[in-house]
C-alpha cells in the first residue's frame, strides 16, 4: 500500500488573494488524498480570526466584493466557505505562536480547530512533506 502524499503551505498574508490561494491550492491537496498542513505567520494568522473578512490588497480593496461575486459566478466559495471545507475535510490548521504572541492574538480569538504550534515544530512537518509551498 503506498504512503499517503504530505504537503505544506506557509501563509504569512492576511490578503484575500493568499487567503483564497491556500484554501484552494490545500483543498485541492486534500480532495487528492493528500495530508495537508496549513502554517498561518505574521499577518497571515488574521486568516484565522473568528469572522475573517479578507480584502485584496492596496487600491484593489475597493475590488474585493466584485471579485467575490466573479468567483461565485465560476463557482469557487468564499473564503468562510473554503476555511470550512478545509476543516471538513481534514486540513491541519495550525497558528504561529510567536507571532500570535508579538501580534496579541490569543487562542480564543481564532476559530476552533487551529492548533498553535512554533517554527521549529511546523518545520519538521514541512521536512517530511515531499511538497512546500509559501504564500506570502
Amino acid at each position: 500500500m503506498a504512503e499517503t502524499k504530505k504537503f505544506s503551505i506557509v501563509v504569512s498574508e492576511g490578503s484575500f488573494d493568499k487567503a483564497m490561494m491556500s484554501m484552494m491550492m490545500g483543498n485541492t491537496a486534500a480532495s487528492m488524498g493528500i495530508d495537508t498542513h496549513i502554517y498561518f505567520t505574521f499577518f497571515g494568522l488574521n486568516l484565522l480570526k473568528k469572522g475573517a473578512k479578507p480584502k485584496m490588497p492596496g487600491m484593489y480593496r475597493l475590488f474585493t466584493g466584485m471579485m467575490v461575486k466573479k468567483m461565485k459566478g465560476i463557482g469557487i466559495e468564499g473564503y468562510q466557505e473554503q476555511l470550512a471545507m478545509a476543516k471538513d475535510l481534514g486540513i491541519h490548521l495550525y497558528a504561529c505562536g510567536t507571532s500570535m504572541e508579538m501580534m496579541g492574538v490569543k487562542k480564543e480569538d481564532l476559530i476552533d480547530g487551529v492548533t498553535v504550534l512554533g517554527a521549529a515544530a511546523f518545520l519538521n512537518v514541512g521536512m517530511d512533506s515531499e511538497m512546500q509551498l509559501f504564500i506570502g
